[in-house]
């Protein structure tokens, strides 16, 4: 107890008067550490030189000090920072050769995922980095520079790996539980017909069973290394992706594969960003970058965030990007080169046939042990009751063996060893007839789960249709016309005034996706999506010449097409001074924001609900002929603030397109065909109704009894209704 108080008390004192906090403690407390350790440290001033004098640092000095001490370590920072700068990126030799002034790993750092803005803007931003990498914004990269580039800053492929082996698959196939159990089977049953049989015959059993397992493994092997040889090649087709560039001035396609550090590369809604870049110019741009940042909100790409990265999606707007990284230095490729394969899943015959494995290889056990467990005990009373437990023999050791063999022939026979053997040629068999029809089987499960395929539910667009449209019909100042040939087109300009055509042209070359370019035989080529592309051919077919004039104009505004909306607004500048804009899209959202229309003389007139009714029959008309429907409209606007966005009513309605997009030869018999095996073809598509009722009757998609039906409509049905509705619906 006297003990205790005494170490109390010194713990108290020491507490009291020698207690130094973890951090900045006070300079009395320092001081009466230094007198107390006065007495056993010797040399106190040795001991003690590094630290400052206590005595004389008062709290106004000690922020002096705390003030250098921040300044020095800002500059050493700011000194690392400049020598990182310098000296990080080192440029080789073949760079400074070729005249680059950067390398590709900073231009890999610049626009990675954790992006610097400052080392952006250390680099004069995207004119001082167009300029070390030797490109011009307007008109690209030379075609004479493209090995170079490769060479020097990369190629736009990810690293692939290595082939898997013929013996790989053999080491797959044989993981099987039901070869497994059946290899198990076979060893015992050579070393029970060994002992009970002897040599040749007591091997008989176990080499059959080898065989069998042998043959199936092979047969599994080879099938599977076959396909993997297939799909190799269906993956190198799948990856001839083209992408559009501008180099030599000229806009082209290339192959994704074929993109280099330089390139000016055009984006637009639907594309996935092919490599990491700065954003040029553009309008609208909205980058989905959730496969890279997990994030699901989407990112708006400008000049003050300009940042691409490779494996994005454009939701929204169009844009030019310059590329500054390719392949394996992008944040798509560091991420694939860490990726592993999970290995491959077994397909549901293969679950099945596992689990029927397991339980007979359970049942067969089970049995075997109880037949065994009976002779044995069978055997043992007998020999109690004539010679004894003691007197053993080589014969009683061999009846024993023999009653294990029984044992073991159970078993073997009860794992259907020929069942694997089956599948595995079945699958084969019909592989090879699919592939025979062209059509790849990525997964063996597909084999086995096509067959039980009730509906496919398919797009119109490019799968029942070609896919590549022209204008077939328009209605323009109550005037229709069908413009399939240059006969027709010619009626059509002299049925309408100048001032009429002056506008319709001036709307379709301005608003549009597409471009006009020359490719290298000197003809013009269209780019752009199909149905941009069937309404600027067929401006050029009236005046092709005032393409360059209209192009040439001011877009101030551009509000590029999207689903949700199902239109794309432009608002340009007028040589005279004005503002106007034009909107194309869907009919009926079209001609709900129009209050006027564009008569035969080029008047604005008012736009009556007969009119309109009549222009909807107009629209139904052609929608029943299966053309796609399309509205063009113009607004002249006085001003438009800033904060402003393109307006959204008050339009003079110009024309109506009725677009022809072709059904593709074979598809009625395809369709036939299904129905015929009992499976229901379904056509899902975001075009007018009529248009794809009448494309889903000309493909014998839509019977008597059919259904066609809205998305909106559907939405609003209750689950009872639905039950109803579902089987009935076609289109």
């Amino acid at each position: 107890m006297e003990s205790s108080g005494r170490s109390w008390s010194i713990d108290s004192y020491l507490n009291e008067h020698f207690d130094i906090p973890a951090k900045n403690p006070p300079g009395e407390a320092r001081l009466r550490w230094r007198r107390a350790v006065g007495l056993v440290v010797r040399n106190r001033r040795r001991r003690f030189r590094m630290f400052s004098g206590l005595h004389a640092v008062d709290d106004s000095q000690r922020r002096k000090i705390l003030g250098k001490v921040q300044v020095v370590i800002n500059v050493h920072k700011a000194a690392l920072q400049f020598i990182n700068g310098v000296r990080r990126y080192p440029l080789s030799n073949d760079l400074i050769k070729e005249g680059f002034c950067i390398s590709p790993d900073e231009l890999s750092a610049i626009t990675g995922m954790h992006e610097d803005p400052t080392i952006f803007k250390t680099h004069g931003g995207i004119n001082g980095i167009s300029r070390k990498i030797k490109t011009s914004l307007e008109d690209g990269i030379s075609e004479t520079e493209i090995e170079t580039r490769q060479k020097l800053y990369g190629t736009n492929k990810h690293a692939e790996k290595p082939p898997r082996s013929f013996w790989m698959f053999v080491w797959d196939a044989l993981h099987d539980l039901t070869l497994i159990i059946l290899m198990v089977c076979a060893v015992v049953s050579l070393v029970v017909g060994l002992a009970t049989k002897g040599w040749p015959k007591g091997i008989y059993d176990g080499l059959g069973i080898i065989f069998s397992i042998l043959l199936v493994v092979l047969v599994t092997a080879s099938s599977d290394y076959k396909q993997s040889r297939k799909f190799m090649e269906l993956d190198r087709e799948k990856q001839k992706i083209y992408v559009r560039v501008t180099r030599d001035s000229k806009t082209k396609k290339v192959l994704v594969h074929d993109l280099v550090v330089g390139d000016i590369l055009h984006l637009s809604i639907g594309d996935v960003v092919p490599a990491d870049g700065l954003f040029v110019s553009g309008y609208s741009l909205m980058i989905d970058e959730s496969s890279l940042s997990g994030e699901s909100e989407p990112v708006h790409v400008s000049e003050e965030k300009p940042f691409l990265h490779a494996g994005s999606k454009v939701l929204d707007g169009t844009a030019k990007m310059l590329v500054t990284a390719v392949g394996m230095r992008t944040e798509w490729g560091k991420i694939m080169d860490t990726l592993n394969d999970d290995g491959v899943d077994e397909t549901p015959l293969q679950v099945k046939l596992n689990g029927v494995a397991t339980i007979i290889g359970q049942i067969g056990l089970v049995f075997a042990i109880l037949t065994f467990l009976v002779l044995l005990v069978r055997f043992l009373v007998d020999k109690v009751m004539h010679v004894g437990l003691l007197n053993w023999s080589a014969n009683d050791a061999l009846t024993i063996v023999n009653y294990f063999a029984i044992a073991v022939t159970i078993v073997v026979v009860a794992v259907p060893e020929g069942l694997p053997l089956a599948v595995t040629l079945s699958l084969a068999f019909a592989m090879k007839k699919l592939m025979s029809d062209k059509a790849l089987v990525r997964h063996l499960a597909a084999c086995e789960t096509m067959g039980s395929a009730s509906c496919i539910c398919t797009d119109k667009t490019g799968t029942l249709t070609t896919n590549h449209m022209i204008v077939d019909k328009v209605w323009i100042s109550d005037v229709s016309k069908s413009v399939s040939c240059d006969t027709n087109i010619n009626k059509l300009k002299a049925a309408i005034s100048e001032s009429v055509m002056e506008i319709l042209i001036q709307g379709i070359f301005v608003n549009t996706g597409s471009e006009v370019v020359k490719g290298d035989d000197g003809k013009r080529n269209i780019l752009g999506t199909p149905t941009e592309a069937a309404l600027l051919e067929f401006g050029l077919s009236l005046q092709g010449d005032l393409y360059d004039k209209y192009n040439k104009l001011t877009r101030l505004r551009v509000e590029p097409f999207n689903s949700v909306k199902k239109k794309m607004s432009v608002l340009i500048q007028l040589p005279n001074g004005g503002l106007r804009s034009f909107c194309k899209g869907a009919s009926e959202i079209i001609l709900e924001q129009c209050g006027t229309v564009l008569n035969s003389e080029g008047n604005i007139t008012p736009l009556s609900e007969m009119q309109k009714q009549n222009i909807l029959n107009i629209i139904n008309s052609f929608a029943s002929e299966a053309l796609r429907t399309l509205c063009i409209a113009f607004k002249d606007v006085n001003e438009i603030s800033d904060d402003q966005t393109i307006p959204e009513d008050g339009y003079t309605l110009i024309a109506l397109f009725g677009i022809k997009d072709p059904v593709r030869p074979g598809v009625r018999d395809a369709v036939m065909t299904c129905m015929a095996a009992g499976i229901k073809v379904r056509m899902v598509t975001g075009d007018n109704i009529n248009t794809a009722k009448a494309i889903a009757k000309e493909c014998g998609i839509l019977t008597e009894d059919g259904i066609a039906i809205e998305g909106r409509e559907l939405h609003d049905k209750s689950t009872d209704e639905l039950k109803e509705l579902l089987p009935k619906i076609e289109v």
